[in-house]
């Protein structure tokens, strides 16, 4: 049997839409300097308010490549 090794790294996203854009475009971000990306876990969620508004949703993401 197989198994796989990864490299963790760790990556904030916001977006003015939604945690789902916020999450998008931050393994967007990450496909960009890295190959292989396997996996995401949502470390941390919150968000900006301005104006009795929510502004921005912010996630921290831990992310798994394979080496």
């Amino acid at each position: 049997m197989s198994g796989h090794s990864y490299q963790i790294i760790e990556i904030a996203g916001s977006s003015t839409t939604s945690y789902d854009d916020a999450i998008r475009g931050a393994i967007a971000a990450a496909a960009n300097q890295h190959e292989h990306l396997d996996w995401w876990e949502v470390k941390e969620m919150r968000g900006h308010i301005a104006d009795n508004a929510i502004a921005h949703f912010q996630v921290v993401l831990k992310v798994g490549y394979r080496l």
